[in-house]
């Protein structure tokens, strides 16, 4: 008998299925490996969007109000 009808065998109806991440939990390791892809995505994202918001308050927000002052 082979390995792989040993392990059919022994694993029964999980034969085939992707592995649990936790027992307790039903997701498997390739969700999460995907929900970690999107959470860096967004963390990315944000702090793209943190670095644009700075650099209009710090340096382009001054210059529009150096513009009007002046006038």
């Amino acid at each position: 008998m082979g390995e792989a009808k040993r392990r059919k065998i022994a694993l029964g109806e999980k034969y085939g299925q992707p592995p649990q991440f936790l027992p307790w939990l039903p997701i498997s390791k390739n969700q999460v490996e995907q929900i970690g892809k999107w959470i860096n995505r967004g963390a990315w994202t944000g702090i793209g969007l943190l670095v644009v918001s700075w650099v209009t308050v710090r340096f382009i927000g001054p210059a529009f109000g150096w513009w009007q002052v002046n006038w």
